[in-house]
């Protein structure tokens, strides 16, 4: 059966983290979570890890450490820590398994296939940079490589790159799936076959923030999916605190975070549900005249570089 991890907003002592404890869940947390900021100049600035929080939660709960990459970029533009402080955190809890740097590719952040292309080039060096930085740390068994994309191919792009860690027993994450719906040649159920079909046998993956109405669905890629995570449940306690004007309270969360926990446990028993196989998206069309072929092979050979890590700088 494929599990269900809570994302929680925090691992401070309260209901949240209790309920989540009571229930067996796995949890997912985000570094975004974890950090603690300062006000400078009107500004927000992020001025180190709140480990305090760590101690709240116990070494024998399945836990996964996120890097928080699609908040970062949403709000701040970008990630406010280093892969050395992310790897850091890694390092003070036991987590099962903690998610490489990645660059979400979500419309909302990169909104043509310019940024699409970049952003699959950064997600690739910061994949293998993690990596090196794990190793270094003695935490390398517990890397989970990222795959990011917009279209199945997008991903298998970064697959293809990744090559090293597909091996059989990994588990691999695949983001920028929350805003992504279940139909369609991009759709949620597109870009699990399409990896389901080129991975080795024996990866498992981690889909990041997945619909719960997904579930039926991914059922027919039980052998290949090993967990998906959401925090769903924290938008229907706002929209309920807000219809009813009051504050939503760390209980009211813990409310609505059981019954989505539950809710999602029966639809991960519930018969499977199968789409039309995908129609694939049209192929991208090459630029024709000079100009535009001259900046598409500057953008390829950029790209290159990032994901080697022989540059960090702004692609074209």
């Amino acid at each position: 059966m494929i599990q269900i991890a809570l994302g929680l907003p925090h691992l401070r002592p309260g209901p949240i983290l209790r309920r989540a404890l009571t229930l067996r869940a796995t949890v997912l947390v985000s570094a975004s979570a974890l950090a603690r900021w300062k006000s400078a100049g009107g500004q927000r600035q992020w001025i180190g890890w709140d480990f305090a929080q760590l101690g709240n939660l116990p070494a024998s709960v399945d836990a996964i450490l996120d890097s928080g990459g699609f908040t970062s970029h949403v709000v701040y533009g970008g990630f406010p820590w280093s892969i050395d402080d992310y790897i850091a955190l890694a390092v003070a809890h036991p987590f099962r398994l903690f998610a490489s740097f990645d660059y979400p590719c979500e419309a909302e952040i990169a909104r043509d296939r310019a940024s699409v292309s970049e952003r699959l080039s950064r997600t690739i060096g910061a994949n293998r940079e993690t990596r090196r930085r794990a190793d270094a740390t003695g935490i390398a068994d517990r890397f989970m490589p990222v795959l990011q994309g917009r279209s199945p191919t997008d991903y298998e792009r970064c697959a293809d790159a990744l090559a090293w860690s597909m091996v059989p027993g990994r588990v691999v994450g695949v983001g920028s799936m929350c805003r992504r719906e279940v139909r369609g040649p991009e759709g949620l159920i597109a870009v699990v076959e399409h990896l389901d079909r080129i991975l080795p046998a024996g990866v498992r993956l981690h889909c990041f923030v997945v619909k719960g109405a997904a579930l039926p669905y991914l059922r027919a890629f039980e052998d290949r999916i090993a967990s998906i995570d959401s925090m769903a449940y924290g938008i229907a306690a706002r929209r309920e605190a807000y219809e009813r004007g009051i504050s939503k309270t760390d209980m009211l969360v813990a409310d609505h975070m059981t019954r989505w926990f539950l809710r999602q446990k029966r639809r991960a028993r519930s018969p499977v549900r199968l789409l039309p196989p995908s129609l694939a998206p049209r192929p991208e069309l090459r630029p024709t005249d000079p100009w535009s072929l001259a900046i598409a092979t500057a953008r390829k050979e950029i790209g290159e570089l990032i994901e080697m890590g022989d540059l960090l700088g702004p692609v074209l």
